[in-house]
């Protein structure tokens, strides 16, 4: 388990990360979403320790983290940090022996990586010879290498193609079953919403929203769809409903409570036939919207 408690961090007069606080628990995927500028990037640095924090710590398994427990941590920066004229192979072992890896085991495991990218082929090739997407393989490669205890990934699937999304996934999945904890930022929500156990909200430097997605469905507005015959018009001057939208036969509506909405039943039942009366349950992006406006 990895926690953030009232992590603020301030650039002059401009406070980046105001008073936050998550956690991101074993064994399950956490999506970090926000706009540009709500202080995502900031928030995972101060995780690492590449910036220091104004207030607030960092906490692994409920004590402070150390350099010793960062690294151990698989961590992908947003912008590149591998060497262009370096041959691709070459430079993960050297990462991997950074990493306290044995030369030979730090090649397997990179080859391995390569293998599962469709990399396998390249290892000799200088990174400056690959496309945008394959240099992106070859940093994620980076921060897998050492069997990380914890992974902090900016934008790890900026600018891959859906073959390679799969081959991360597929990787991000092995490690989270055997309990590594993953927190990941993404402007791709529909693979926050397809990946993610947990989603976490920043905007503009302040936490909005954290939880599981159930935790967080469940504090959602409730919502239900309605469709009637012959037409949905008069819900409009139904008692405590609020009408999100009314389209012929088809409303989407949010009840004060239950008894507002069995009335609103029992009157769609009194006027013709209900083909559908359900409640939405809302995915992850969904509520990122909601809360992020």
């Amino acid at each position: 388990m990895l926690q953030v408690q009232n992590l603020t961090r301030r650039f002059g007069e401009n406070t980046a990360v105001d008073n936050v606080s998550f956690a991101i628990p074993s064994g399950q995927m956490t999506g970090f979403v926000g706009a540009n500028g709500a202080g995502k990037t900031t928030t995972m640095r101060m995780i690492m320790g590449v910036l220091t924090s104004h207030g607030g710590e960092v906490l692994v398994d409920g004590r402070p983290i150390t350099a010793d427990d960062r690294s151990t941590f698989g961590y992908m920066p947003e912008e590149r940090g591998l060497y262009p004229k370096q041959p691709i192979l070459d430079q993960l072992v050297y990462l991997g022996q950074l990493h306290r890896m044995t030369a030979s085991d730090a090649r397997s495991q990179a080859q391995d990586l390569l293998d599962r990218f469709q990399l396998g082929g390249r290892g000799k090739d200088k990174l400056e010879s690959l496309s945008l997407g394959n240099q992106q393989r070859v940093q994620i490669a980076a921060s897998l290498l050492h069997r990380p205890t914890v992974l902090i990934l900016d934008e790890p699937f900026s600018g891959l193609d859906p073959v390679a999304v799969d081959s991360m996934v597929e990787l991000l999945r092995d490690r989270t079953a055997d309990g590594v904890p993953v927190l990941f930022s993404s402007h791709q929500l529909d693979l926050v919403d397809r990946l993610c156990d947990n989603l976490v909200v920043l905007r503009q430097g302040r936490l909005v929203a954290s939880g599981s997605g159930d935790d967080l469905r469940a504090k959602a507005p409730r919502r239900h769809r309605l469709s009637v015959d012959p037409d949905a018009g008069w819900v409009r001057e139904e008692a405590g409903v609020r009408v999100i939208d009314v389209a012929g036969q088809d409303a989407v509506v949010e009840f004060d409570d239950d008894d507002a909405a069995q009335r609103v039943l029992a009157s769609a039942l009194t006027r013709g036939s209900v083909h559908e009366f359900s409640r939405i349950r809302p995915s992850l992006s969904e509520i990122y919207r909601e809360v992020s406006q």
